[in-house]
């Protein structure tokens, strides 16, 4: 299963459509927040999207209806997916692994930071994609992709 996760894109619905239509082929897509009507702008011009695209809020979606994190199971693995605001992921990751945890997920999906990171810490595969738009890391914009295999998972981060 390959799955893109985008975060962060804070009006560039562009980033959006580069990153979606580039991967048109992918079964899933996560926007982690801060792009909730960006998100909203490209799936109205591209509803074939709509029913692979999974959204949390973010701290800047003001007046969202999407939830401050989903857990999504796949295959025999559990995500974990939010913007991180709600888990002061800019103080330390032990919130948001302690909730995971508790929540028998073992992939971690945030961003807010704008900074991109992809470690495996403490049983975990912790992913934060980086900004989209406005990455505060000296990286470009970018963008995360995760392949989900019965045999193991692989995480990478790329360039919008």
């Amino acid at each position: 299963m390959r799955i893109i996760v985008i975060s962060d894109t804070h009006g560039n619905v562009n980033a959006i459509e580069s990153v979606f239509l580039r991967n048109h082929d992918a079964d899933l897509f996560i926007h982690l927040g801060d792009g909730d009507r960006d998100l909203d702008t490209f799936l109205s011009a591209n509803p074939d999207y709509v029913n692979r695209t999974v959204n949390v809020c973010g701290n800047c979606d003001f007046n969202s209806l999407s939830p401050g994190f989903v857990i999504l199971p796949i295959f025999d693995h559990k995500i974990f997916a939010t913007h991180g605001h709600l888990f002061a992921v800019k103080n330390s990751l032990e919130i948001i692994k302690k909730t995971a945890k508790e929540n028998e997920c073992d992939i971690i999906l945030y961003g807010h930071t704008h900074s991109r990171c992809n470690i495996n810490e403490d049983g975990f595969h912790i992913l934060n994609p980086g900004s989209a738009s406005i990455p505060r890391d000296g990286n470009k914009p970018s963008f995360g992709h995760i392949d989900i295999f019965y045999s193991g998972i692989v995480i990478n981060i790329a360039d919008v």
